[in-house]
């Protein structure tokens, strides 16, 4: 997972209409999410009339809901949500233009207990089931890590700062998150630097918001070819 250094700037024509079409997505995916809550209603009504005599069968089965939890991890893997458990150990790599790559697996399961990750802020890893909303969304009080982290498996951007932060960085970022989609924003304590930039198994740690490689990092990250699912909701996620 090497360092971007060709992206074009967020303010050209090039970035203009990626991100006009990741808005044109993101509409496209919440129809579809509506269509599928209203079939899904509808299927759930007609299982109640069956539910009953399905959990009796059930019970009484030999496999003690082996076959259910297969036939859900089956389902997650194909939605790529399952992933290889982490090999021991692993590092930064910091490049030339100041990025810091993971050099080790980074896992994809869900877990609803905390995760303790090697990095802080983490940039991948077991996470949550649910995602922080993550589309342009700037957060006012700290995002718990592991929801902040299947934003990263989305293809997000997440900007933090701590109170090291200038103000007026701070409000020049929000200025920044609100108007690019597939970004998040939130205070962060145990960081290194005022201001870091993270992106799925990538970093990137300045001083000040007019630091030309927040710009660069924003388009080289955003949706970009780290993303373990490229083009999944940033909506819909834990809102403020």
């Amino acid at each position: 997972m090497g360092s971007a250094h060709t992206e074009q700037p967020d303010t050209s024509a090039a970035r203009k209409a990626h991100v006009a079409e990741l808005r044109r997505a993101e509409q496209a995916r919440r129809r579809r999410m509506r269509g599928l809550t209203v079939a899904a209603s509808v299927a759930v009504a007609a299982g109640l009339v069956v539910g009953g005599a399905f959990v009796v069968k059930a019970r009484s089965g030999d496999d003690g809901g082996k076959a259910d939890t297969a036939a859900g991890a089956s389902a997650d893997a194909k939605n790529g949500d399952v992933g290889a458990k982490s090999a021991a150990g692993g590092r930064f790599v910091t490049g030339a233009d100041g990025v810091r790559t993971w050099q080790g697996t980074l896992s994809r399961n869900h877990v609803t207990t905390p995760v303790t990750y090697p990095m802080h802020p983490p940039v991948g890893g077991d996470h949550n089931p649910v995602w922080a909303d993550c589309n342009g969304t700037v957060y006012t009080d700290p995002v718990k890590d592991e929801m902040a982290v299947h934003s990263l498996e989305h293809g997000a951007v997440w900007v933090t700062y701590t109170d090291k932060a200038a103000k007026s960085d701070v409000a020049a970022l929000a200025e920044r998150v609100k108007s690019t989609p597939y970004t998040l924003m939130s205070p962060y304590a145990n960081q290194s630097a005022p201001i870091v930039l993270s992106a799925w198994g990538h970093q990137l740690g300045v001083r000040s918001a007019a630091d030309p490689a927040v710009a660069k990092f924003l388009s080289a990250y955003v949706q970009g070819p780290q993303t373990p699912e490229p083009g999944a909701s940033c909506s819909s996620g834990m809102m403020k």
